[in-house]
């Protein structure tokens, strides 16, 4: 039995919305247009089954929703280098309570969590203590 991963995807509102993500229904929405290795390599290293928390960057700062990863990497088509890749990915459900950064960074269980340690990272790993902790304060 293969171990889930966790992570958290970053996305602007104004450029792809939770809502879109919703619209985009059961066979859900490519992920592209990283451009960061680091982030690159951990939608490398993401399974279909994996569970993931949208986050809506800019002026928001919160987590969301859940979505779950559909389709491993495949080469990006949006990049003319061809060295990033994209996945995709579908929308499960919101949260019933939307979690902000400030909340996050205010609570010292969250210190060594990636979303404070490396703020601009858009695509990174959860780790499954931060994701108990995360889906419980998020109500779901």
């Amino acid at each position: 039995m293969s171990m889930k991963n966790y992570w958290l995807v970053k996305t602007e509102p104004d450029e792809w919305s939770w809502k879109q993500q919703l619209k985009s229904g059961d066979q859900g929405a490519e992920w592209n247009g990283v451009r960061n290795f680091q982030a690159a390599n951990n939608l490398r290293n993401m399974k279909i089954g994996d569970k993931c928390f949208f986050y809506h960057t800019g002026k928001v700062k919160s987590i969301v929703g859940i979505a779950e990863v559909k389709k491993e990497a495949f080469l990006d088509k949006t990049d003319k280098t061809k060295k990033f890749v994209s996945v995709i990915i579908k929308a499960l459900y919101p949260l019933k309570r939307e979690i902000n950064l400030a909340e996050i960074k205010k609570n010292k269980h969250f210190q060594d969590f990636s979303l404070v340690k490396q703020s601009r990272l858009s695509v990174m790993k959860v780790d499954l203590k931060y994701w108990k902790k995360l889906c419980k304060m998020g109500k779901v």
